[in-house]
């Protein structure tokens, strides 16, 4: 069955950087677009980054301080994230579109979902 692990997430000062990772497993990986997601306590979950297989797309509120990259050979996908902020906390979840689709940026544009990590940024 398809499994999203994510780890990396943690308890980070603001203005510090975490490298969440996403292990994908039970699905072909390599022509998936591949996004990132985050829910604060409270609020909706909400999206953060897509990488295609040529393309990125970043939320306004992450452009020029997270990067999402991928590795198809590991099946793995990366979010480097760099001067975080306290408004940053949240559960980041990892997430699959399905094959051969483009880019999204809707929750229901993905198909399959890790249990997501924990993000605190203390100011």
């Amino acid at each position: 069955q398809v499994q999203l692990v994510e780890s990396g997430g943690g308890l980070v000062q603001a203005g510090g950087s975490l490298r969440l990772s996403c292990a994908a497993s039970g699905l072909t990986f390599s022509g998936r677009a591949m996004g990132w997601f985050r829910q604060a306590l409270g609020k909706e979950r909400e999206f953060v980054a897509v990488r295609g297989v040529s393309y990125t797309s970043y939320a306004d509120s992450v452009k020029g301080r997270f990067t999402i990259s991928r590795d198809n050979a590991k099946n793995m996908v990366y979010l480097q994230m760099n001067s975080l902020k306290p408004e940053d906390t949240a559960v980041y979840y990892c997430a699959a579109r399905g094959f051969g689709k483009g880019i999204g940026a809707r929750t229901e544009d993905y198909d399959y979902w890790g249990q997501g990590t924990q993000v605190t940024v203390s100011s």
